[in-house]
């Protein structure tokens, strides 16, 4: 599935408005619960998405410089939108979801990525389906399994190792073949361990080690 800027920027805005949609049903127990991001809730990982097009990069590179780690100013950022009332976040999210954001360097398939592993940190702990378009989540493999995931995939993580989408048909990088859904590599690329039990392969021994070891 090739498409242009235009076309994941629009993908990207359904994403964010299927999540403030989600965020909109959740009750307080549910918004409380832990999510798949570590440390965060379900409310603070909504907020988060918010952060991503409210803040902006040179807000997260002021609070970086301030904090001295990108990662920190992330979670300072997420950390002070989730203090709004849950409806004030779902609104903004509302009023603020077509905004493009494509990093320099990055590009648009790093929010791409962003918001569609952060989908499935609020609905696979609450038991809610998760089940991407496997093309967009081979768009955001092309940026994960790609030269420069930066803040996703740590080096190494994927070294010597063959991503190869069952549904999609597509392959990334080389070595040991790890294989299953689009979605289920994704979030195996960028740490997450609930859908591993969904991939097969040689090389998929290795990737859990480096998942569960990280």
């Amino acid at each position: 599935m090739g498409l242009d800027r235009q076309a994941v920027f629009e993908a990207v805005k359904q994403e964010r408005l299927a999540i403030a949609a989600l965020l909109d049903e959740l009750d307080d127990p549910e918004l409380a619960a832990p999510s798949l991001c570590e440390g965060w809730d379900v409310r603070t990982v909504g907020a988060h998405v918010l952060s991503t097009i409210v803040d902006g990069l040179p807000v997260f590179l002021g609070v970086a410089v301030r904090r001295g780690s990108l990662a920190r100013a992330i979670n300072e950022r997420a950390t002070k939108h989730a203090l709004l009332p849950t409806s004030e976040i779902v609104t903004r999210l509302r009023a603020n979801a077509g905004i493009p954001v494509s990093p320099p360097v990055f590009g648009p398939r790093d929010p791409l990525a962003d918001v569609l592993v952060h989908s499935a940190d609020i609905r696979i702990p609450l038991g809610l389906p998760y089940d991407p378009d496997p093309a967009l989540a081979g768009l955001a493999l092309d940026f994960l399994a790609g030269r420069w995931p930066f803040g996703f995939v740590p080096r190494g993580r994927l070294r010597g190792l063959s991503l190869h989408a069952t549904d999609i048909d597509r392959t990334w990088r080389t070595g040991s073949e790890v294989s299953g859904p689009a979605s289920a590599l994704m979030m195996a690329a960028v740490g997450r361990t609930a859908l591993l039990d969904q991939l097969d392969g040689a090389g998929l021994s290795l990737l859990r080690g480096r998942v569960l070891g990280s």
